[in-house]
C-alpha cells in the first residue's frame, strides 16, 4: 500500500488530474453515475469533502463534526464555470495535505472507528478524489488513467474502510450477505492484488493472498475498484461461482 506521504501527495495529484479535465467544460451536465448531481455539483462536494477534513485536522477535534460538513449542500451551485471553481478546489486539496503533513499521523484526532484520523483521512480523501475524478472524466468522455500502486491502494481501501463501514450502516440491507460458505474473491490480474472477503461470521474479515472462494471477480485492477464502488457492471470482467452472491454484494455494498 501507499505511504502515508505518498497519500498525501496524491490529494493534490489526483485533484490536479481532475481540474485538467475541467477546461471548456459545461459544468451543469448531469453526471451519469450520480445522477442526482451536476459537475458543478460535484466538484464543489470535492471540495468540501477537502475542507473539512482540513478543518478537523488543523482544529485536532476528536470526534468527527458530521454538522458542519457542507458537502452536501449542493443545490445552491448552479451556473459556475470552471474558472470559478478550479482555483478553489486546487486551494482545498493543498492545505488538506499541508494540515496532515504537519502533524504526527498517528495522533488520535478526528479519530475513525478507533483509528488515528490522520492516517485514515489521508487515505479516505485521496481515494474520494480518484473515484470522483473518474466520475467527472466518464461524464465527459475523457479516458481515465490511474497508476497501478495508487489502484491497488484505492482497492485496498476500499475494503478497510467502504465495506465495514457499509455493514454497520446498513445492517439490515447487508445481512442477507452473510452465511455458512459465503466468500467473494476479487483477483487483479495486472496487479498484485488479491483479496478474499469473508462474509461467514457476524461481520466481514478481509484476507489477502489466492484461495478459492464461492464466487472470484476477476479483471485488471482499475476495472475492480470501479466495480465494487458501483461505477460499472462486471460485464466483461471474469466471474466465476455464485455470481448471485456477488450480484446481491454489489448491490448491497456501498459508500
Amino acid at each position: 500500500m501507499l505511504n502515508y506521504e505518498r497519500r498525501c501527495a496524491e490529494i493534490i495529484n489526483q485533484t490536479s488530474l481532475l481540474v485538467s479535465s475541467l477546461d471548456g467544460a459545461d459544468l451543469s451536465i448531469q453526471v451519469p453515475s450520480i445522477p442526482d448531481w451536476t459537475l458543478n455539483q460535484l466538484v464543489r462536494h470535492v471540495g468540501h469533502a477537502h475542507r473539512w477534513a482540513d478543518l478537523m485536522i488543523r482544529e485536532k477535534v476528536r470526534e468527527i463534526p458530521y454538522d458542519r460538513n457542507g458537502a452536501q449542500q449542493l443545490a445552491s451551485y448552479v451556473g459556475e464555470k470552471a474558472s470559478d471553481v478550479v482555483p478553489w478546489l486546487l486551494e482545498g486539496a493543498s492545505s488538506l495535505a499541508e494540515a496532515l503533513s504537519e502533524v504526527d499521523p498517528d495522533e488520535m484526532i478526528a479519530v475513525i472507528g478507533g483509528h488515528p484520523g490522520p492516517r485514515v483521512w489521508s487515505w479516505r480523501m485521496a481515494h474520494e478524489t480518484v473515484i470522483h475524478r473518474w466520475d467527472v472524466v466518464n461524464t465527459l468522455g475523457v479516458p481515465f488513467e490511474l497508476d497501478p500502486e495508487v489502484t491497488r491502494d484505492t482497492l485496498a481501501e476500499w475494503t478497510a474502510l467502504a465495506l465495514p463501514y457499509a455493514f454497520m450502516r446498513w445492517p439490515a440491507e447487508t445481512a442477507p450477505l452473510l452465511g455458512p460458505g459465503r466468500t467473494v474473491h476479487l483477483h487483479a490480474t495486472d496487479v498484485d492484488a488479491e483479496l478474499v472477503i469473508d462474509l461467514t461470521g457476524s461481520r466481514p474479515v478481509v484476507r489477502k493472498g489466492h484461495e478459492k472462494a464461492a464466487v472470484a471477480l476477476r479483471g485488471p485492477v482499475v476495472e475492480l475498484v470501479l466495480a465494487v464502488y458501483r461505477r460499472r457492471p462486471v460485464d466483461g470482467l471474469e466471474v466465476f461461482g455464485d455470481s448471485e452472491l456477488l450480484d446481491l454484494f454489489l448491490d448491497r455494498v456501498r459508500f
